[in-house]
């Protein structure tokens, strides 16, 4: 993950959890530099990014501060923050994944259904264990349209497939639709996720869209109990 990318991450993170509120100056450029061990121009882009989101506001003299922000802002920006993945949600931290399985088959029936492809279509099946700092937190098993994510390696899949797909490919990822649900986990899922026979776990069905509204993700997470949270705001019109 390139520098500006993981800083924008991680102080967008700080603000939408509470660290810096409404209309806080956040700290100068040169701080910020030394803070993150960056280059003036690093921390800079970083911002910038965050301008372009409408998180901070620049002004001239004074410095740069975060925007007070309505409720259908907040919304707006919390729904984008959870597409970003694992890796850009923890900066900081160390996430890593063990590839259980990674190939390239003929599509499913049901992938086919969930990502509107034609039959005989082609997608990459991915199931991997994810990690942070070390400790297992989540299995993924997902597919995706080789002809929508070309070029992925396991490098990638060892790492932040959603980084590769913004940062390698220029894509961007918009929205997606989440069914959440609990079971007890399996067998696989009790040795992988570090847990107890009928532990429950929290299971998450996704597909993911591009800014374009091309579906390129089916995927089902499947989450230890105790490291799963969901942040819905709720508006009345």
């Amino acid at each position: 993950m390139q520098k500006y990318i993981y800083i924008s991450n991680d102080i967008r993170n700080k603000i939408l959890a509470g660290t810096y509120s409404a209309n806080e100056q956040l700290p100068f450029e040169k701080d910020l530099c030394v803070q993150y061990e960056a280059s003036k121009m690093t921390v800079k882009k970083a911002l910038d990014i965050l301008v372009s989101e409408g998180l901070i506001i620049k002004r001239r003299g004074s410095g740069t501060f975060v925007k007070d922000l309505s409720i259908d802002e907040i919304e707006r920006i919390t729904v984008a923050n959870q597409f970003r993945g694992t890796t850009a949600l923890n900066p900081g931290k160390e996430v890593k994944s063990k590839v259980l399985a990674f190939s390239v088959i003929e599509a499913p029936a049901v992938v086919i259904n969930k990502l509107n492809l034609s039959p005989g279509s082609f997608v990459y099946d991915i199931y991997r264990a994810r990690y942070i700092d070390g400790q297992p937190h989540v299995m993924e098993k997902t597919y995706m349209p080789i002809d929508q994510i070309p070029g992925l390696k396991k490098a990638n899949i060892e790492g932040s497939i959603y980084g590769y797909i913004e940062d390698e490919l220029g894509l961007r990822i918009q929205s997606a639709h989440r069914q959440i649900s609990v079971r007890k986990a399996n067998e696989t899922e009790v040795e992988y996720l570090d847990l107890q026979p009928g532990d429950p776990v929290a299971v998450a069905e996704q597909i993911a869209y591009f800014d374009t509204g091309i579906a390129f993700e089916y995927s089902i997470s499947v989450h230890r109990y105790d490291e799963f949270s969901v942040e819905m705001i709720l508006t009345r019109d």
